[in-house]
């Protein structure tokens, strides 16, 4: 948790960025419910609405909340209390991608808290999977339909705008979501002659259509990757390194359909507790929650993160959020040099620049990455330093130091004027 000085200087810093904001407003903002947080809580006031983008530009300015979020649904009075008289419209259709949830190995290398690259290469990765594997081949909605937005910490939200997932309720996208996690699939659905003695083994093909053909590409990947990759799916190490050996054999059955290329004792066990392992792994990639509340409120693109002081960034299209680099596209502060005290930091790069590692370090960052470590607790403004700006000093400056001091002292004149407007 911030302490106070620290509250009113980020407070400060929001304020600034909000005064100069652009159009942050969602499509129907008149229809939608606004949700807005503290230091403490990401959502501690909602029920809020504006008539339009104006209105809630000069909100944000005056107010300059840590966290801004908003509904995903449409509402005929969305600033009505209890919910139930807000009169629902429909909502967005929309899907939650967390590195925190993703079980990366990366994980064990750093503290939970800490976000590293591989932690948005992982979130990445599955933002990518969930549009290119089931939105649109499975459910049919169009690339042009969908966005994405970094979320401004751990991963990516992915908004689906179709006309028909709009009016769905929450038994539908509860299904929407059980189908993408693999909840309740049924074995014999992909393998018809299981549990037949002295019958082939037939089971899905990699072109086969929905989980049958996941599967099949699953296994037939994990082959080609070797005797570990073949582990993360449940397999013991003694048949995972026959099947590595095997390889050419079984990827060969497997594309024609057949499954009983390569001799497995209890086939039935080992193939669903496969399956069973491919469907956990996507389950864990997708936050439930989110997909099927149709009352939820998510993070409003455009605006900053209060964990992180990163802005929850709309990525231009599908296309390019492969090279889509948050620590560097979605930074919302600027390079003047902010003087903070640090705990145990690993070492990250942000805007081109590497830092770190550091621990217990008196030092000054960019405002960007003193903002970063301090807003995710690894570090905390020096209070004599940060407010130095304030202090007449005894020395004789040096003119590259009174040049800086300028720029320091501009930049907090200038957060502190747009927070009191």
């Amino acid at each position: 948790m911030l302490g106070e000085n620290d509250s009113r200087f980020f407070k400060r810093l929001l304020a600034s960025f909000y005064s100069g904001i652009g159009n942050v407003a969602p499509r129907g903002i008149s229809k939608r419910e606004f949700g807005f947080g503290d230091f403490e809580r990401k959502i501690r006031y909602r029920h809020y609405s504006f008539r339009d983008e104006a209105q809630l530009r000069n909100y944000l300015a005056k107010e300059a909340p840590p966290f801004v979020s908003y509904s995903m649904a449409e509402y005929e009075r969305p600033d009505g209390k209890p919910m139930e008289s807000k009169g629902w419209l429909g909502a967005d259709l929309v899907f939650d991608i967390d590195a925190s949830d993703l079980k990366l190995k990366c994980r064990n290398e750093h503290p939970s808290s800490w976000v590293c690259s591989k932690c948005l290469e992982g979130a990445k990765a599955e933002t990518t999977k969930l549009i290119e594997e089931f939105l649109i081949p499975d459910f049919g909605f169009a690339e042009k339909g969908i966005s994405v937005n970094f979320s401004g910490n751990r991963g990516y939200h992915i908004h689906v705008e179709d006309v028909g997932a709009f009016k769905l309720g929450g038994d539908a996208r509860k299904q929407i979501s059980d189908y993408i996690t693999g909840n309740n699939i049924m074995l014999t659905s992909f393998f018809p002659t299981i549990g037949r003695r002295g019958v082939r083994l037939e089971g899905p093909r990699p072109s086969d259509s929905g989980w049958g053909g996941k599967l099949a590409n699953g296994v037939i990947k994990a082959v080609n990757s070797g005797t570990s990759s073949l582990m993360d799916l449940g397999i013991e190490k003694k048949d995972a390194q026959m099947l590595t050996r095997k390889s050419a054999e079984v990827v060969l059955g497997i594309s024609t359909g057949n499954w009983d290329k390569i001799n497995i004792p209890k086939k039935g066990e080992f193939w669903a507790n496969v399956l069973k392992n491919i469907a956990i792994k996507q389950s864990d990639a997708i936050d439930r929650n989110v997909s099927t509340d149709i009352y939820h409120l998510i993070r409003l693109p455009g605006t900053i993160h209060g964990d992180t002081g990163l802005v929850a960034k709309k990525v231009r299209s599908f296309k390019a959020l492969a090279d889509f680099d948050p620590m560097s596209e979605a930074i919302a502060f600027g390079a003047e040099q902010i003087a903070i005290r640090t705990t145990k930091v690993p070492a990250f790069t942000m805007a081109g620049t590497a830092f770190g590692p550091y621990e217990n370090a008196e030092i000054k960052l960019p405002a960007y990455a003193a903002s970063y470590l301090v807003l995710k607790g690894f570090a905390s403004l020096d209070p004599k330093k940060a407010h130095a700006a304030s202090k007449v000093e005894k020395k004789e400056l040096t003119l590259e130091e009174k040049e800086q001091r300028a720029r320091l002292e501009k930049f907090v004149a200038d957060a502190e004027h747009f927070g009191q407007g």
